[in-house]
């Protein structure tokens, strides 16, 4: 019987691990494919001086992601819709130290 709730217990214990393990490389399967996380910057996007979730330098060439600013329906990579609130995510304009860069263009927008 011990022996039983052992093996229970032991096979409990490795699927619990490996549907973590699964759920983390699913969360980070678009990133994986892209190489780029900042393709994975996109949605609403609120501008703030202090807080931000990423610091992004605006650039003309040799951006990391080209943005493309929309009214509404901002839900593919490059697409950013300016929110004052209910934000997927918080920007911080800056000239150094960022985390990534932007082009912002009128089409073509992506990675």
């Amino acid at each position: 019987m011990k022996k039983q709730l052992l093996i229970g217990a032991t096979i409990l214990a490795l699927g619990i691990i490996g549907l973590t393990s699964f759920q983390t490389e699913a969360n980070n399967s678009d990133v994986e494919a892209t190489g780029n996380p900042a393709c994975e910057v996109y949605g609403e996007i609120k501008i703030v001086t202090y807080g931000e979730d990423y610091a992004v330098k605006k650039v003309t060439s040799g951006e990391d992601v080209s943005v493309k600013w929309v009214d509404y329906g901002a839900d593919d990579q490059g697409e950013w819709e300016k929110v004052t609130y209910g934000e997927d995510f918080t920007i911080k304009w800056v000239t150094y130290g960022e985390d990534f860069s932007i082009k912002e263009v009128t089409y073509g927008e992506g990675c």
